[in-house]
């Protein structure tokens, strides 16, 4: 039912569609172009991400997909061309109707609002065609980029959670956000 509901969300200059094979270039260029920022916080991105790589994890998102165990997505330019990062719902708790949202941006495009907007768009995806009623963002403790991110897109800081994330290997606290259906676009 979700792969069915999923066509290209489009928002806010933004365009998020499911990875097709020939974005496995694009996307292993965004994510190499990015170790140094996206990778203080996520592991998978590293200096030498292969288009191998690349294919592996646009499986994954399809078959989880298919599966409707998660909406691992694209974020391109508005004409869904470019690979500007990537943008997921996940880690779904049917019975309370609520799942996480996490997000990257390549280095080369942050601070343009993008990552903002991507997550509106997402939100407002979750709450209108799935019926979620709530989505957590959750930032390890010191990301400040991605909890601006968090905040500007409407979600609401609800404290530090311990041990939350594993980050290279390492358990750490993170920032725990939420959004609920009418805080999309809101600014906290």
């Amino acid at each position: 039912m979700l792969g069915e509901l999923l066509k290209p969300l489009r928002g806010e200059g933004v365009c998020l569609r499911p990875f097709v094979h020939a974005d496995a270039e694009g996307f292993a260029c965004a994510a190499r172009e990015s170790a140094g920022s996206v990778g203080r916080w996520m592991s998978w991105c590293h200096a030498g991400f292969s288009v191998g790589e690349a294919r592996a994890w646009f499986a994954i998102c399809a078959a989880e997909l298919a599966a409707c165990s998660a909406a691992e997505l694209g974020i391109f330019a508005v004409d869904g061309g470019e690979v500007l990062g990537g943008i997921g719902l996940n880690h779904f708790i049917v019975e309370h109707k609520l799942c996480n949202l996490g997000y990257w941006v390549r280095a080369s495009r942050q601070r343009e609002g993008i990552a903002t907007h991507a997550v509106r768009t997402m939100a407002r995806f979750g709450f209108a065609d799935l019926g979620l009623m709530r989505i957590e963002i959750v930032v390890a403790e010191g990301n400040v980029s991605s909890a601006g991110v968090a905040r500007k897109a409407g979600a609401l800081y609800e404290g530090l959670v311990r041990n939350r994330l594993v980050v290279d290997g390492v358990s750490v606290p993170a920032w725990m956000f939420s959004m609920v259906p009418d805080s999309v676009g809101r600014s906290q």
